[in-house]
């Protein structure tokens, strides 16, 4: 098929980095495969069964989801009764799921710095992000959402205002409150909707960010520090450390390494 660079396997399925030079034939067996071209941005989708044989050259980010996993999520989406849950080949990216795609390609390459959870919840958010922005124009909403663990609406509009400013310093509180839910009732359905809490999710998306920024050498370590949301840059090297298990320089300088983007020359810790 291709020259494969890295594998992951999990509960969700495998996720390979692949070379595939011209010619070489992609396969979906009985699960979906989800393909990200780091060469035109395109999406690629294939349906159970679909066959797709690539024109020219390319690096990807090839996804064969497991049905089970999918369904678990998305039972109205992915589904026995529904064998072909996409209705095209190809879909434009956006910029969201770019960013998310360069950041999940820097995190396979510097492998060793990164978590089953961290994996499995940014592949987690292509789906869902796949879902909000693809299917969702195709189907019915009611129907679209019907058993998913996303279901509630509320929950949904949190994770978007998570993701439109990841920084440590906002008020959940005030988050509950502005998608119509007490404290502990948004706490219960945010740990029961997407398997983190609140925290813990912007969490995520703020390691996402700053691993972003760090490899593609957008901004100094201490822009990227105050961007998040921490009032001093030692906060935010003490975090990152905390959940990616290196200093964001040492992240830099593997990232520059293992053939991503060169980042600017930035002095500091």
């Amino acid at each position: 098929m291709g020259r494969l660079v890295r594998l992951f396997e999990g509960r969700f399925g495998r996720l390979l980095l692949m070379e595939l030079a011209p010619g070489k034939m992609l396969e979906a067996l009985a699960d979906p495969v989800i393909v990200l071209q780091q060469k035109d941005g395109e999406l690629l989708f294939l349906n159970p069964g679909e066959v797709h044989v690539y024109q020219e050259a390319t690096r990807a980010l090839v996804f064969h989801a497991a049905g089970s996993w999918l369904h678990a999520g998305f039972p109205a989406v992915f589904g026995p009764e529904d064998p072909r849950p996409f209705a095209l080949l190809r879909e434009p990216v956006t910029p969201r799921i770019r960013r998310l795609a360069e950041t999940l390609a820097v995190e396979v390459l510097n492998d060793r710095f990164l978590s089953a959870e961290r994996l499995e919840f940014m592949l987690q958010e292509l789906v869902l992000l796949i879902v909000e922005t693809y299917l969702a124009k195709r189907r019915a909403a009611a129907l679209l959402w019907r058993g998913s663990r996303f279901e509630d609406s509320r929950i949904r509009q949190a994770i978007g205002l998570l993701r439109a400013r990841p920084n440590k310093d906002l008020n959940m509180d005030e988050l509950a409150n502005r998608v119509g839910l007490s404290r502990s009732r948004f706490y219960d359905l945010f740990q029961l909707c997407t398997g983190f809490s609140p925290r813990a999710y912007l969490d995520m998306l703020c390691v996402e960010t700053a691993i972003s920024r760090l490899s593609s050498g957008d901004g100094k370590i201490s822009e990227v520090s105050a961007e998040l949301g921490f009032s001093a840059q030692s906060n935010f090297t003490r975090f990152f450390l905390n959940q990616v298990g290196v200093p964001p320089s040492e992240y830099r300088r593997s990232a520059r390494d293992n053939d991503a983007p060169p980042p600017a020359e930035d002095p500091e810790t």
